[in-house]
């Protein structure tokens, strides 16, 4: 399916026009379309031409009472092609003015672009039929420079096509209640699109397109200078929405460090230091939780931001309760999504922890990065004392109450934090990797996931390791002052920025269910 999104104000001499050509286009060159046009608070009669329209076009209008302008009219079109659409990695949009300046032909050319492998396409203006004011023709000129996107020269074009599935990765799941992709307005508002969709891109094309000022039905609305003004203020944005995946895709990698995801060589120590005990000043918590307290089908779902921008999802999940070597153990999930321009993850880290004694028995690391695959496994004996990763013919000391990545954010609800103290732990299942120090600073009241909550705000740092919480990270973790303990909250420091996980939704587990 093909969604052409068409923004209208005020547009009635042409966007009837505009739409019939659309469909003689798909006449000619047959496929699936559908049109979606937003009429933004028009006055000039734009509603009833659109009326007429659908009647006898696959014309879906949406309407705004009050003028809520160009970027957030496009955004809700784009995310109803999104929500109508069952095969993102299939479907795509195109995003079309309605004034005419676009000529609908080239979508013929856009489509097939995209059908050949290309995620998003631009039609970039290399000419102009018919005259601008001179004043537009050089802010035409040069806002594209001040507002730079990799691979396209064109950026305010306001005129691509593009797969769903890399909408869905630039709004962070594509969910109604996600923030705002788009924060600028105007030409800026183009620009800052294409910057936020193209590091999800696998492929990015630009084809040439002709401006058809000599079929524009009234005067620009654009004010040549203030959109240079609004462009050069607007830079920070564009540079920001540009890097911003880039920030979740070192954390996302951060996450999994202290399994080395990176396939690092995992035998660089085969003795264990068996020193559990506290040291000096630092008190010791104990143990091992007598029951795991998490119900089966509990989900939390956050959404990752680099400063304003969402850059994407993570899920904790109780999965289910199996058997592991002949012992009843928790199955815990902890997923993660991100990526750049030249970068992307999914990562899944898996945990079977004991139900009686809260240890490890099972851990697997599942990462697609950079369009390329692999898996650790390990499966760890805490009575007898020993770990062993799949494909590896080595048995590796282990510590007497292990934790992998994913089980050690669960065991953290667990264990009573008092205001002001300072623990250490040593229950990480490579012995290497220990300790890891938890200060608990304080509490706070914080809103997330529809409501306020008060938290305990912990800082958990592992001096030997690296990622996000590593001592420069200066990390802090946000729980729920309750008997759930659930993570309201992750924030990490990172050489470009502050990097934050707020959770989005908390889900119980469905009736019935235990």
């Amino acid at each position: 399916m093909i969604y052409v999104c068409v923004p209208a104000h005020n547009e009635a001499r042409t966007v009837g026009l505009v739409l019939w050509k659309v469909r003689q286009v798909f006449t000619a060159f047959p496929r699936e379309y559908q049109l979606l046009v937003a009429d933004d608070a028009s006055s000039d009669g734009t509603d009833a031409v659109l009326a007429s329209y659908a009647k006898v076009l696959p014309l879906s209008v949406v309407t705004h009472r009050e003028r809520r302008g160009y970027a957030r009219s496009l955004e809700e079109l784009l995310r109803l092609a999104l929500q109508r659409s069952d095969r993102a990695k299939r479907d795509c949009a195109i995003t079309l003015h309605a004034d005419f300046v676009h000529s609908p032909e080239s979508m013929e050319e856009m489509v097939k672009r995209i059908e050949s492998g290309a995620d998003l396409v631009v039609a970039e203006q290399r000419e102009e039929r018919g005259r601008a004011p001179r004043a537009l023709w050089l802010a035409r000129r040069w806002t594209p420079r001040l507002l730079p996107v990799p691979g396209v020269k064109d950026t305010v074009s306001g005129f691509c096509a593009l797969r769903l599935s890399v909408l869905r990765q630039a709004l962070g799941g594509g969910g109604r209640d996600t923030a705002p992709l788009l924060a600028t307005e105007g030409w800026c508002a183009s620009a800052e699109l294409l910057a936020r969709l193209a590091p999800h891109a696998r492929r990015v094309d630009a084809i040439p397109a002709a401006a058809r000022y000599d079929l524009v039905q009234r005067p620009s609305r654009v004010h040549p200078w203030r959109q240079l003004l609004a462009a050069w203020r607007a830079r920070a944005v564009i540079r920001g929405a540009r890097t911003a995946v880039v920030a979740l895709a070192v954390a996302a990698a951060a996450l999994g460090a202290q399994s080395d995801s990176a396939r690092s060589d995992s035998a660089r120590s085969d003795s264990a230091r068996s020193d559990s005990g506290p040291r000096d000043g630092l008190l010791q918590i104990g143990a091992v939780a007598p029951a795991v307290p998490f119900p089966v089908g509990e989900r939390l779902v956050y959404q990752a931001k680099f400063g304003i921008f969402n850059v994407g999802t993570a899920t904790m999940e109780v999965a289910g309760v199996d058997t592991v070597r002949g012992a009843s153990a928790l199955h815990l999930v902890f997923r993660i999504s991100g990526g750049a321009l030249w970068y992307h993850i999914e990562q899944t880290l898996e945990s079977w922890v004991g139900t009686s004694d809260f240890r490890s028995r099972r851990f697997w690391n599942q990462t697609e990065e950079k369009g390329k695959s692999w898996e650790r496994k390990f499966d760890i004996y805490p009575d007898s004392g020993f770990y062993r990763e799949a494909g590896r013919d080595t048995t590796l000391a282990t510590v007497p109450d292990p934790l992998d990545d994913a089980a050690f954010l669960y065991w953290i609800r667990t264990v009573p934090l008092e205001i002001g103290k300072r623990y250490e732990y040593r229950r990480y299942f490579r012995p290497e990797r220990n300790p890891v120090i938890v200060e608990v600073l304080g509490r706070e009241r914080v809103g997330v996931a529809g409501r306020k909550w008060n938290a305990i705000v912990i800082r958990p740092r592992i001096p030997n390791g690296g990622g996000i919480f590593a001592e420069r990270a200066d990390a802090r973790m946000w729980l729920s002052d309750d008997d759930r303990r659930v993570m309201l909250a992750l924030q990490s420091n990172f050489s470009f920025g502050q990097v934050t996980m707020k959770l989005k939704a908390y889900s119980d587990p469905p009736a019935g269910r235990p």
